[in-house]
């Protein structure tokens, strides 16, 4: 097997609260392709992710970059219950450069999310809400896509469709798609997997 760079890196990575350590002295490499993060409740996935993703910061270590970016969205956030999909799309779309507007489309339509564009992330179901955050990760372009639980909520059609894109997406050889999830699954190509 071929020796392929890490498109993410963690050194030393930790995380305390209140004195109780949620992520302890992590180091770890992310290669290109596809990687799960498993773990029961509570072991700090998307704790993980979020250190990943620059949106939280370690209390020691480093996590490296890619220059293409990351992409990590937390749309079940409250913030988001007013915006409408569109514009959630919109204000996602120029923080990532490689953006792929033909994917959002073709993946608005295989979802069935074409009626919801103009309805706000609140009146959605916690499925579609979930497939709204999903369209963008996979459309983003970004080096490295963080998901969270991405079939949770989701119809068996689109938890299909989901599995067949990152298939697809597992041999890029200029991308890494990071899943946390309580297990790993077998029916997907995975160039790693970290237990917590």
């Amino acid at each position: 097997m071929l020796h392929t760079p890490a498109l993410l890196r963690a050194q030393h990575l930790s995380l305390h609260h209140a004195q109780h350590p949620v992520i302890q002295d992590l180091s770890f490499s992310w290669p290109a392709g596809l990687s799960w993060i498993c773990g029961d409740e509570g072991r700090g996935k998307t704790t993980l992710l979020r250190l990943l993703a620059g949106d939280l910061q370690p209390t020691a270590g480093t996590v490296q970059m890619p220059s293409g970016g990351v992409f990590w969205a937390h749309l079940q956030a409250p913030e988001y219950d007013e915006i409408t999909v569109q514009a959630c799309w919109d204000a996602l779309r120029p923080r990532y450069p490689q953006w792929q507007e033909p994917l959002l489309q073709e993946l608005t339509d295989a979802l069935a999310m074409r009626p919801h564009l103009p309805k706000k992330l609140n009146m959605l179901s916690t499925g579609s809400r979930r497939k709204v955050m999903l369209i963008a990760a996979l459309a983003s372009g970004a080096a490295v896509t963080l998901l969270d639980q991405p079939f949770v909520s989701l119809d068996q059609m689109s938890i299909q469709v989901i599995k067949a894109f990152l298939t697809e997406a597992s041999q890029q050889a200029d991308r890494a798609w990071i899943v946390a999830d309580y297990e790993a699954p077998t029916d997907l190509p995975l160039a790693c997997v970290l237990q917590l």
